[in-house]
C-alpha cells in the first residue's frame, strides 16, 4: 500500500461553484518533493492540511476532520472505464491517490502510517456537491457518483509530518466495529435508516455525522411517543 501523489490545488475562478468568492481548489494536481501536513484547525477556519493546497470554501471543506482527502487509483481507473476518458492524478480533488489501499472500506477511526511521520485518522466519506459536478462536466454527476458508492475518504492528522509520492501506507490501528466510510456514505446520503449504526465509530466519527445520527434518532422516537 503506498501513494502514487500527493497533490494540491490553487484558487481558481470558474462559473460553476457556489462559493462566496466564485473560486474553487478542486483542481489538484500532483506535486513533487515533500509536503508538510499538519491540523489545519477548526471547520469554517482551517482550510487544508496539506501545506500549498487551497481551500476557497470554508463553510463545507477542509478543517481538522476533513484535512485530507483520500482517493484510490484502482477507483480512479474504474471511473476512466465507465466515463471513457482520462482521469490523473488529483482529478477528483482529493489530496491522496492512493495504490493497494481498500478507501471505502476502511473502518470509521482507521489510522494509518504515511511515511515514517504522519499519522491520519479515517473520520467520514466526500459528499458530492455542484462543483464536483462542474468539475468534473458530466450531467447528472452527483446522482451517478452517489450510487456507485465509491466516495473516497476524510481523514484528520493525529500527529503531523512531511509525505511525498512513493512513501508507504500503513494501517496501524483498526477500531472494533463495522462502520466503514461506504456505509456512513450511505447513511447520510440515500439509506437513512443505516444513521444509528454511525454510533458506533464513537469519538472518530465526523461530528456533522454524528449530529445527524442523533437527529434521527431523536425523530424516531418522537415518532413513536
Amino acid at each position: 500500500m503506498k501513494l502514487l501523489s500527493v497533490n494540491v490545488g490553487r484558487a481558481k475562478s470558474v462559473d460553476y461553484t457556489d462559493s462566496p468568492g466564485g473560486s474553487t481548489g478542486i483542481d489538484k494536481a500532483p506535486v513533487e518533493g515533500p509536503v508538510r501536513v499538519t491540523a489545519p484547525g477548526p471547520k469554517g477556519t482551517g482550510g487544508s492540511g496539506l501545506a500549498g493546497d487551497t481551500i476557497c470554501d470554508l463553510r463545507h471543506h477542509g478543517g481538522n476532520d476533513q484535512a485530507v482527502y483520500a482517493f484510490a487509483r484502482e477507483d480512479l481507473d474504474e471511473w476512466e472505464r465507465l466515463l471513457g476518458t482520462t482521469l490523473r492524478n488529483g482529478g477528483f480533488g482529493e489530496n491522496l491517490t492512493t495504490s493497494g489501499v481498500d478507501v471505502n472500506g476502511a473502518l470509521i477511526g482507521e489510522r494509518w502510517r504515511v511515511g515514517s511521520d504522519l499519522l491520519l485518522e479515517v473520520t467520514s466519506s466526500r459528499i458530492p456537491c455542484r462543483t464536483f459536478q462542474g468539475h468534473v462536466g458530466e450531467k447528472g454527476w452527483v446522482r451517478r457518483f452517489t450510487q456507485a458508492v465509491l466516495p473516497g475518504a476524510y481523514l484528520r492528522v493525529i500527529e503531523p509530518g512531511e509525505i511525498q509520492a512513493g512513501d508507504q501506507v500503513e494501517i496501524v490501528h483498526r477500531p472494533d466495529h463495522d462502520v466503514t466510510v461506504a456505509l456512513q456514505f450511505r447513511a447520510v446520503t440515500t439509506e437513512r435508516a443505516l444513521l444509528p449504526q454511525l454510533l458506533a465509530a464513537g469519538d472518530a466519527l465526523h461530528p456533522e455525522s454524528a449530529a445527524k445520527a442523533l437527529r434521527y434518532l431523536k425523530s424516531i422516537e418522537q415518532q413513536g411517543s
